[in-house]
């Protein structure tokens, strides 16, 4: 059950943040994930953060049980000693069920909470498991006087959280968004398939037959088209961000690409990448269309203050498509300051 919505947007804790509204406009075209308990990766993090929109510290799977506490410790001193500029900044705890996630949440928060954005809570099932961070992170901020709210983003990786997305989007106004975690959710819904994303050489179409014609031509189809356009329906009305997550095979870059510009075309923020050479695949594929930009441009020339009608192309322009083409326009200009060659293009050649 939602809160009342008087009280909706109330803090949790006596000395809390006030929780946000509005998502803050930034980009996130790539959330790229790193083990902390790795000295060598850590050391690599500095010049790595200049490279993507989001870094991740990765706590939960594919950390070693006994490379938990490591990996908390080594998040937490990453953070401490790192100038991330304009690269936001994540954590993956460990699942809720788990003996290591209330010393991941009150360690980093203790430790590092007013530079963490985001924490993601893995395997979301319900708005319950929502309720219990919400709260937990509310006492944990006031103790610690953390200035901004952190922010919850959801792991769906099972048929029940897939059930339950509208009410798991409604759970709190600290939501973030969701991202899909393929390879726990296809072992949930029982999914003949041991591939982390893509798709499936078996999962597709047969052509009809026809006259004459000995092979019938087959047609593979994605697998994930259904729960990546449910995922976004849920999170664009809720205000929040969708995202793909990991595609496991590192080495095909070519279906990484495809996997991830079908996710960006059904509505996704962006996608994670899990080695250095996904990195410039989510770049390109999520970064905003040359034209669109250049057209946002003027739309916001031809009506500097968002007031009255403009004509550009034949096309009217009024105070609704200012703020689409300014929301356009901003993330392209942050996008711009990582990204040399696209600020050319985009025709940023003012100081950013």
């Amino acid at each position: 059950m939602r809160k009342l919505p008087h009280n909706f947007y109330k803090p949790l804790a006596i000395g809390a943040p006030e929780p946000i509204r509005e998502l803050p406009v930034r980009p996130e075209r790539v959330v790229h994930f790193f083990p902390p308990h790795v000295e060598k990766i850590r050391a690599r993090i500095p010049e790595v953060a200049k490279q993507v929109d989001v870094l991740c510290g990765n706590l939960e799977d594919a950390i070693p049980v006994d490379a938990k506490e490591a990996a908390r410790a080594g998040f937490i001193e990453v953070v401490r000693n790192t100038d991330f500029g304009d690269t936001a900044v994540w954590v993956r705890v460990n699942a809720l069920n788990s003996p290591w996630v209330l010393d991941d949440i009150a360690e980093i928060v203790a430790n590092v909470g007013n530079k963490l954005d985001v924490i993601m809570i893995p395997k979301v099932e319900g708005p319950w498991d929502i309720h219990f961070v919400d709260q937990y992170l509310a006492l944990l901020e006031a103790k610690h006087q953390i200035r901004k709210p952190i922010l919850i983003h959801a792991l769906l990786e099972t048929a029940q959280g897939m059930v339950n997305l509208e009410a798991i989007a409604g759970a709190s106004p600290r939501m973030h968004g969701f991202s899909l975690g393929p390879a726990d959710l296809a072992a949930s819904r029982g999914m003949k398939t041991t591939r982390v994303g893509g798709g499936h050489p078996f999962y597709g179409v047969l052509a009809d037959p026809q006259e004459g014609q000995t092979e019938r031509p087959f047609f593979q189809q994605d697998l994930w088209h259904y729960t990546i356009a449910r995922m976004v329906d849920v999170a664009v009305a809720n205000g929040l961000r969708a995202f793909y997550g990991p595609f496991g095979d590192i080495k095909d870059e070519a279906a990484c690409e495809a996997q991830f510009r079908n996710a960006f075309l059904l509505g996704c923020t962006g996608a994670w990448s899990l080695a250095p050479n996904q990195i410039p695949i989510a770049k390109r594929v999520f970064s905003p269309d040359v034209n669109e930009v250049l057209f946002a441009k003027r739309i916001l020339e031809a009506m500097p203050d968002g007031s009255g009608v403009a004509m550009i192309d034949g096309k009217m322009q009024d105070d609704a498509t200012w703020k689409q083409a300014k929301v356009i326009v901003d993330l392209a200009r942050m996008i711009a300051k990582k990204d040399p060659e696209l600020a050319k293009a985009y025709g940023f050649t003012e100081s950013l």
